[in-house]
């Protein structure tokens, strides 16, 4: 890879805006993740420890894993209504991760089950699932139920 083309690598300042315990946490929480819902963690590792160091450290300040790849106008009430809170509605639901923090072993986001008009299918194309008996718990839950279900929100 070409020098203007490599990752910015993680410094231990940003490692230490988060907590190691949350930091930990959030490692443990993500490699379970990826294998119970079929997918990968990003190829880049760079990518991967920006963001679990994003939802560590939204745990330090919020008190749970809030997704740090959007802007929140109120991340306090962002993360009581636990639509991004990770692993986020659309993971559920969909097995689509907008941070690319889930991916296929090639680093694309599954697009598959997607509604047709959404951004993910306009960006990326159909990405088809290579493990469709994994994930989607909440997606499942409601074909089988023939309803929208809503994630509870936090007290």
């Amino acid at each position: 890879m070409s020098k203007e083309n490599q990752l910015e690598k993680p410094s231990d300042e940003d490692r230490a805006r988060a907590t190691p315990e949350n930091l930990a946490k959030m490692w443990k929480y993500v490699r379970h993740f990826a294998e119970k819902s079929g997918t990968h963690l990003h190829p880049h590792p760079e990518i991967t420890e920006f963001l679990v160091i994003g939802l560590a450290r939204h745990i330090d300040e919020l008190g749970r894993p809030l997704c740090p790849c959007n802007f929140y106008p109120d991340k306090v009430e962002e993360a009581r209504s636990s639509t991004w809170i990770c692993a986020c509605d659309e993971m559920q639901r969909y097995k689509y991760c907008h941070c690319l923090l889930f991916v296929t072993e090639e680093g694309l986001p599954i697009t598959e089950y997607l509604p047709k008009d959404h951004e993910g299918r306009d960006i990326y194309g159909v990405v088809n699932d290579p493990t469709p008996d994994k994930g989607r718990a909440l997606g499942r839950l409601e074909e089988k139920q023939g309803r929208h279900l809503e994630k509870r929100k936090a007290s």
